[in-house]
């Protein structure tokens, strides 16, 4: 048996992984991570930290296991939280609960766990892990789907390495929500009907554009609707149905987002700073009257000016393809990896959630695009979108455009 460091969060699923560990015959340990102390935009009625930690040490003492506490802040301030605002100040849209698990609990997180004489450490993630040895007797970690198609969180786990993989246990990934309630009710265990954590990871929910006041500043720009007959919607390329790989200047036409300017559409009333707005959005913009509701096609930091359109079936809101750039591609496993020229079959998500989209991955010199078979709606760049074979998740990339 092992030694496995679980990070206890103060929730129900952390809880019942210690508890199946410990089941299993494992030495457990708990550690709970401190990652951020400040309450500004943070929603009322929300439990702050101190709440989580003190359910933590509830658990801890139920189950018998040392519970140890490290203060990550500095680390999650750095590589999360700045991540965070700057590229909310260049207008792109990022995921800081990707950036926690790659950067947080499978790096700083593993590194105290090693502190504590960890052979592994272990989540409550809603995914699961497999191992299979190539022909030269090299271990190769694959990472699978949740078995609740209602709570797999493999995507927030799209940018793990082999390396973070190896050390990785994900004792809840083959059951359902239900069954990890009802084991930690049957135990006893505090966390038992405690709510599910919300919003960004380690700091809650949270009003973002007073979250984000905290660093980008307030600034009253114009919002302009763009019509669904913009003249330039019907010009898009469309995708040829013949034959042969489609060349790389419509592969480049097909995920350019759209583009608008001042001089488009008409100004219908102002907002404090397009850096608190993000593609796909609908709630925030104060703006009535409609039929249906506004929606935020495209924000320009530059100029301060936000896009909007009504209606979800707003040509504005849907791209068929979208670009990631060579830095930005990652392979769960490096073997997997495409080469130039090649193009491959996997279905893609580009949220939390979304349901799988079938889509077209192609390799270029420039990076790798990704051409879905149907158009697909609020594409973000600064999002991950991550591609999956069966219930196996292969690989992910920021989204560039």
């Amino acid at each position: 048996m092992a030694r496995v460091v679980v990070g206890l969060s103060g929730g129900v699923d952390s809880s019942v992984a210690a508890y199946l560990l410990k089941e299993q015959g494992h030495e457990v340990i708990g550690l709970f991570m401190i990652n951020w102390h400040d309450t500004t935009g943070t929603l009322e009625g929300d439990c702050p930290w101190h709440d989580d930690r003190l359910f933590a040490e509830l658990v801890a003492k139920k189950l018998d296991i040392p519970l140890h506490v490290v203060d990550l802040s500095e680390a999650y301030r750095q590589r999360v939280v700045d991540y965070m605002f700057a590229e909310y100040a260049r207008g792109r849209t990022p995921n800081p609960d990707v950036l926690c698990n790659r950067e947080i609990k499978f790096d700083v997180f593993l590194q105290e766990a090693l502190k504590l004489g960890a052979d592994f450490v272990a989540t409550g993630h809603y995914c699961r892990k497999t191992e299979q040895t190539d022909a030269d007797g090299v271990m190769h970690y694959k990472l699978l789907a949740g078995t609740d198609p209602n709570k797999d969180q493999s995507y927030f786990l799209c940018q793990l390495t082999q390396e973070q993989l190896r050390r990785a246990l994900f004792p809840i990934g083959h059951l359902l929500k239900p069954e990890v309630r009802r084991i930690a009710a049957e135990q006893g265990l505090a966390t038992a009907r405690r709510k599910d954590s919300q919003g960004i990871c380690f700091v809650g929910k949270v009003d973002l554009p007073v979250f984000l006041q905290q660093r980008l500043k307030s600034c009253e720009g114009n919002v302009h609707e763009i019509k669904a007959d913009w003249p330039r919607f019907a010009r898009r390329p469309v995708f040829a149905a013949e034959s042969g790989a489609p060349s790389d200047e419509l592969l480049e036409a097909l995920a350019v987002p759209w583009h608008f300017t001042v001089r488009d559409g008409k100004k219908i009333g102002t907002h404090q700073g397009a850096h608190f707005y993000t593609i796909g959005q609908r709630k925030g913009l104060g703006i009535g009257g409609r039929k249906e509701s506004l929606f935020i096609l495209a924000t320009d930091v530059e100029q301060n000016t936000i896009y909007v359109g009504e209606g979800e079936k707003h040509p504005g809101l849907w791209r068929p393809a979208l670009a990631i750039d060579t830095s930005e591609i990652h392979w769960i496993d490096p073997l997997q990896a495409m080469t130039v020229g090649e193009e491959r079959r996997y279905a893609v998500r580009i949220r939390y959630r979304q349901p799988l989209q079938p889509a077209t991955l192609y390799r270029r010199e420039k990076g790798l695009y990704i051409r879905f078979d149907e158009p697909q709606r609020g594409i973000a760049a600064g999002q991950f979108a991550a591609w999956y074979e069966n219930d196996e998740l292969v690989g992910s990339g920021v989204i560039k455009a």
